[in-house]
């Protein structure tokens, strides 16, 4: 890294709360170095209550862009002097250009939750998804979802104060597109069991079961694990949450959020630089299954 540090070196980075464990330093600072950008990506652990300052920051030193992760993703539209149209619509930002003091938000985690699923094998075109939680990471695989084909989207959450954005956001996907986008409540065990019997996949787009709580888990009836259901994770640390260990064990194809974290990372390195990361050999490197 040293090396390559000159006066010249552009700065992007991950905002978001915990930061440590991220594997998107590693991957940008390599695919920087593969293709002789000079550019460097750092790390920094900000919650939502020191994210307005450190924005201010981060802008006046000039960065070009940054990542935002949990739980900063939906207060950096605020933050923001532009947002893409996805990133209106879904009312969250994973990622940040700077264009001369001019910061556009965009949303990259549905890209790349998609992409993770072709990686995998499975084409998503006409299923049905039951997609737990509807904050940032969710939506945004909810409206690229929508836009790539699925037919039918349920969604559940807990009825919070964001309850009924998300009622407008479900009815606006519906509308926007071929998808049907249902909302229905969390709490309603009832309803999430039968919706996933009839489902093709399963979606856990929440933070339940990332480290170090692991040993949560939102489906508490195994039984409706079949095999034929396809169960994802957003979530990558660790890599086999207790929600994916379960559902393995009932003989469900599996996979995590590892790939959408190479995928939307690789898109928002191209928004960054113009130019496309060298996926084959970051995938070579640091990802495995």
């Amino acid at each position: 890294m040293k090396d390559r540090i000159t006066g010249h070196t552009v700065l992007t980075g991950l905002l978001g709360s915990p930061v440590a464990h991220s594997i998107s330093p590693m991957m940008h600072n390599e695919s920087f170095r593969q293709l002789g950008l000079d550019y460097a990506y750092l790390a920094f652990d900000v919650g939502t209550d020191n994210l307005k300052t450190a924005v201010e920051g981060l802008k006046v030193l000039g960065v070009r862009g940054f990542n935002l992760t949990m739980p900063d993703k939906n207060l950096m539209c605020t933050y923001c002097d532009k947002l893409s149209p996805a990133a209106e619509l879904i009312g969250a930002v994973n990622t940040v250009v700077n264009d001369n003091g001019v910061l556009t938000g965009h949303t990259t985690d549905g890209i790349g939750y998609m992409e993770a699923a072709r990686d995998a094998g499975y084409d998503l075109t006409g299923k049905t998804m039951t997609l737990l939680g509807g904050g940032g990471a969710a939506t945004a695989i909810c409206v690229q979802a929508a836009l790539d084909g699925l037919k039918e989207i349920r969604v559940f959450n807990i009825k919070d104060q964001f309850y009924g954005r998300l009622e407008k956001l479900t009815a606006n996907i519906t509308a926007r597109t071929s998808c049907k986008v249902t909302l229905h409540d969390l709490s309603d065990e009832r309803a999430l069991y039968d919706s996933i019997e009839t489902s093709d996949i399963l979606t856990n787009g929440t933070s339940v079961g990332m480290a170090p709580n692991t040993d949560a888990c939102l489906i508490k009836n195994t039984d409706v694990f079949r095999k034929e259901l396809i169960v994802s994770d957003v979530i990558y640390n660790p890599e086999q949450t207790k929600l994916l260990k379960l559902a393995s064990e009932k003989g469900c194809p599996t996979f995590n959020g590892l790939y959408m974290l190479l995928y939307q990372g690789a898109a928002a390195f191209k928004i960054w630089t113009g130019q496309d990361m060298p996926v084959d050999i970051i995938k070579e490197k640091y990802f495995t299954r």
